[in-house]
């Protein structure tokens, strides 16, 4: 009968960084990288992991719904991508697996992740479109542009949207403080009135 194996994972979490980066997954851990991404944008990368006997490295890359993307099993070098539906923190996960009667060692992984504007291929696009070498920079540099643009854009809406928050809430809290000064009032007010009474039944006051 063959025996269960199992893995024990110890979870860590980075900002996820668009470039390149490099560290070192230590056995049966799971390492996330996250970053906010826009919607509708093309995020592509290429990942490498040093090769360890009996030891298995895999990686998934998922939203905050849990919503799966890309994974693959038993990575060593190769590359991926997917397309952002919605504005959204992604996460892309490194999860390490040893068997148990095997004393794992720390494996060395690298990632380089691109996305939106330094996904295209502008000397293609300038080959396809017969550009000159400054055409294609002007090209690059208004993509560019447009892409800070949207960022800022939607800083503005993001700020505008806890603006109301922190007003609504502002608000309720407000409220909720009028309320309670009001049902303080009206408590201290039954009980002058309570004991009032009770002392005028005891004779105590006229």
């Amino acid at each position: 009968m063959e025996k269960a194996t199992f893995f024990y994972f110890v979870f860590i979490g980075y900002v996820w960084p668009i470039g390149s980066v490099m560290f070192n997954l230590a056995p049966n851990t799971q390492k996330c990288l996250k970053e906010d991404i826009q919607a509708n944008q093309l995020v592509m990368g290429e990942y490498e992991v040093s090769d360890v006997p009996g030891q298995i490295i895999d990686y998934v890359a998922r939203d905050t719904k849990g919503h799966i993307l890309s994974q693959k099993e038993h990575i060593t070098k190769g590359k991926f991508s997917f397309m952002s539906e919605v504005y959204d923190a992604y996460e892309i996960c490194f999860i390490s697996k040893v068997p148990p009667h095997q004393r794992g060692i720390p494996q060395e992984v690298s990632l380089v992740t691109k996305k939106g504007v330094e996904t295209k291929s502008y000397e293609g696009i300038g080959e396809a479109s017969k550009l000159k070498p400054l055409e294609v920079d002007l090209k690059r540099l208004e993509d560019l542009s447009d892409s800070i643009v949207r960022d800022f854009i939607l800083m503005r809406k993001r700020e505008e949207e806890m603006r109301d928050t922190n007003e609504k809430t502002n608000s309720r809290v407000l409220f909720f403080s009028i309320f309670s000064m009001c049902c303080l009032l009206g408590l201290a007010t039954w009980q002058v009135l309570y004991l009032r009474r009770y002392f005028k039944a005891k004779k105590l006051i006229e």
